[in-house]
């Protein structure tokens, strides 16, 4: 794996150059304004880009025994929000002004040495595996917004006396952000609200036929996983997959803050307000949502997804540790909640049977 990351791209005839592979995570890429020899080029829209990223991935892994650091693990992090990857061959006498856009493109690089570098070109990772050793100075990189997030976060959750380590990293910010279209985020709370209302019907003594269901919102239907499907169609699911669904109208109020059809997230130390998620889609019907499908500003997500994070780690580790939740917060909540947050901003690229919610 390691020669085939390094002879990725044929370089072209040169001597006396750096080459190196440098792993960006903006969208909008900044030009690169320094001399060099660009030896290829590709952005997420590539086919190929996924299943090579996919394989710098499991290689950093499988490095050093398998056994994870906190830089591997977030370098692999990183790899995740890759969204343009380019191959370099830079006179040594262009790197400052190379580095400088390094920092622009919040890149890694990987160096022809096997070494992966922060954007200034100081060792993150040895060519082993091994984390570098401590006084480089190398630096995860991350676009400012994230960090200034983080900070807002850590001060709001530091007024509710709840404890995150500050080690905890950044997220995706605006620069990196690849929302989901608001008619996608509609189709996916319609499909979400009739599994979660045909579960909530499955506990009385009339249930709502999926028939019935599929008569009155027929667009949530040409939207639902495979997960939502085979579950709709079990004439008696189990107990816990009724269960299971009944959570998800935690993630439609987040659908539905989403499209700005709820005013608010209420702090998550409570279920929502079922009757009221409820009334939003039957009120409106269909129709009357499809004229409204405007998504909230792209700075409202990644707060709500930072401080839901952050939150959610609080939860797990009560959970761990066997004590109270600090403030109240509810874990099942803030499941669904981060969950539907990670769907929105993309996260690893899931769609939503395999999202993930790693704390």
């Amino acid at each position: 794996m390691l020669n085939r990351l390094k002879q990725l791209f044929s370089p072209k005839d040169i001597s006396n150059h750096t080459l190196l592979n440098a792993y960006c995570t903006v969208g909008d890429l900044p030009k690169p304004g320094f001399p060099h020899v660009l030896n290829g080029r590709r952005d997420y829209n590539d086919a190929e880009l996924a299943p090579h990223l996919n394989g710098f991935m499991h290689y950093l892994a499988e490095q050093n025994g398998g056994k994870m650091t906190r830089t591997r693990y977030h370098v692999i992090r990183h790899l995740q929000r890759v969204q343009h990857h380019l191959s370099f061959a830079i006179d040594p006498a262009d790197m400052a002004a190379f580095h400088a856009w390094a920092e622009s493109a919040n890149a890694l690089l990987f160096m022809q040495d096997g070494t992966v570098r922060d954007p200034q070109g100081r060792m993150l990772l040895a060519a082993s595996g091994e984390d570098a050793e401590a006084g480089t100075g190398a630096v995860m990189p991350y676009p400012p917004q994230a960090w200034q997030r983080k900070a807002r976060t850590d001060a709001q959750l530091a007024a509710l006396k709840i404890d995150v380590p500050a080690d905890l990293p950044p997220l995706v910010s605006e620069p990196e952000l690849r929302l989901r279209a608001p008619e996608d985020i509609l189709r996916r709370m319609l499909a979400l609200f009739v599994v979660a209302i045909r579960a909530e019907s499955l506990t009385s003594k009339t249930p709502l036929t999926v028939a019935d269901l599929q008569q009155r919102f027929p667009p949530a239907f040409a939207a639902l996983t495979d997960a939502e499907s085979a579950f709709l169609a079990q004439e008696t699911p189990s107990e816990q997959e009724i269960t299971q669904f009944l959570w998800r109208y935690e993630a439609i109020l987040v659908l539905q803050w989403a499209l700005g059809l709820q005013e608010a997230l209420p702090f998550a130390d409570a279920i929502c307000d079922v009757a009221s998620i409820s009334s939003t889609v039957i009120d409106r019907g269909t129709e009357g949502l499809r004229k409204q499908p405007v998504a909230r500003a792209a700075g409202e997500f990644l707060d709500a997804l930072d401080l839901h994070y952050r939150l959610h780690w609080a939860s797990r580790q009560a959970i761990l540790k066997k004590t109270a939740a600090p403030a109240g917060i509810n874990d099942g909540v803030l499941q669904e909640r981060h969950h539907a947050l990670n769907w929105l901003v993309r996260f690893e690229d899931r769609e939503w049977d395999e999202v993930d919610t790693p704390t």
